[in-house]
């Protein structure tokens, strides 16, 4: 865990230290505006670990969320300020541009400021944008009809996604008329105070359909006892290691998260489901996925990935996990990894989309 965070601080510090170095270097003369650019840097960069501190629960939630836009979102501007720099650096070096297009330069510094102003606009209005995934799963067990459940990860409803979102959240789950409603944790991003304190757990009321769910690392962050209470304001039924059968049609199993060293393994929660069911499990972060082919469950829902968010990161989690994002089979076990509804951070989706999944479970004809 320390050793988690020193990578977490040491990677970001040295960004930083590149940026402002390299920003120096590109702004055109005049002394007043250049400290206060790499001022405001500092500010950023400062408010980020603020996020990670306990003096943000301790502030105005207008001022916590205020802290928490600024540094969350430049964390992501400043990994895209590193690459382009370091980019235009290798340039350099090879000779494929002068050193004056890096030096005091007032057309590069401009140029910069339009490209990173234009791929975070796009990216602000990319995540805004909602997907619907819709997918179509036939089973041979027993089934009297066709059952549509919509399915939800990674919502982190917190100081940056906001009542007002979770309003046009719930009116999309809505709208779609599900008979179930299944979510794969993370539905609380790091605190639960701003839930509580704008009531979100009404909004959950407003769903016309009965909602069931695991738990997701996040909900430990916020406290799993604060958790767990939201949930139950909120109506929903939450699945922490445990079995439900839904209308007799359906197992669903929640597993608890794997922050939780002690938690139960699939071949355990199994043991008493009866396999002649169609069988969901809910589990939020996707590892070994071979547990749920071993031990005949048949669809599984995860989320956690968030597909990296923005690329280049998607290529990250895509070497990380066996599937980090989307559909995907292991004999006759099918599987569904979320980027997620909502997001952690910085409200930009580049190369990656927010959505939810709309799923029709159809008997075999």
């Amino acid at each position: 865990m320390r050793f988690a965070f020193f990578i977490f601080t040491l990677f970001p510090l040295l960004g930083q230290i590149y940026v402002m170095w390299r920003t120096w270097h590109l702004l055109p003369s005049g002394l007043p505006y250049k400290i206060i650019i790499i001022l405001l840097m500092l500010f950023a960069f400062a408010c980020l670990f603020i996020n990670f501190s306990t003096y943000k629960e301790k502030m105005p939630i207008p001022l916590s969320t205020v802290l928490y836009e600024i540094g969350t979102s430049w964390l992501i501007i400043l990994l895209y300020l590193f690459m382009l720099f370091f980019v235009l650096d290798i340039a350099r070096l090879v000779h494929l541009i002068p050193s004056s297009f890096l030096l005091h330069n007032k057309v590069t510094s401009l140029g910069i400021f339009a490209f990173m102003v234009g791929i975070f606009v796009y990216g602000n209005i990319h995540y805004r944008h909602k997907i619907r995934k819709e997918i179509n799963l036939v089973t041979e067990k027993p089934l009297n009809q066709s059952i549509k459940m919509v399915m939800m990860s990674d919502l982190h409803l917190g100081y940056h996604n906001r009542k007002a979102e979770l309003v046009r959240w719930i009116d999309k789950v809505n709208a779609e008329n599900a008979d179930i409603i299944l979510i794969a944790g993370d539905i609380i991003d790091n605190s639960a105070r701003p839930l509580l304190a704008t009531n979100m757990a009404e909004e959950f009321r407003r769903l016309n359909a009965p909602v069931y769910a695991c738990l997701g690392n996040h909900e430990y962050y916020s406290g799993e006892p604060h958790a767990q209470k939201f949930m139950q304001d909120a109506g929903i039924h939450l699945l922490r290691d445990s079995v439900i059968v839904w209308n007799d049609a359906l197992n669903i199993v929640g597993r608890d998260d794997r922050t939780n060293h002690r938690r139960k393994g699939v071949d355990m929660l199994m043991n008493d489901v009866d396999k002649s069911k169609y069988t969901i499990l809910l589990d939020h972060q996707p590892y070994h996925l071979e547990l749920a082919e071993q031990n005949g469950v048949d669809f599984q829902f995860s989320g956690h990935t968030h597909h990296g968010q923005v690329w280049p990161i998607s290529w990250i989690t895509e070497s990380v996990y066996e599937d980090a994002y989307g559909p995907y089979q292991k004999g006759k076990t099918q599987y569904y990894v979320s980027s997620g509804i909502g997001i952690w951070g910085g409200k930009f989706r580049i190369g990656t989309c927010s959505e939810y999944v709309v799923v029709n479970l159809n008997p075999s004809k």
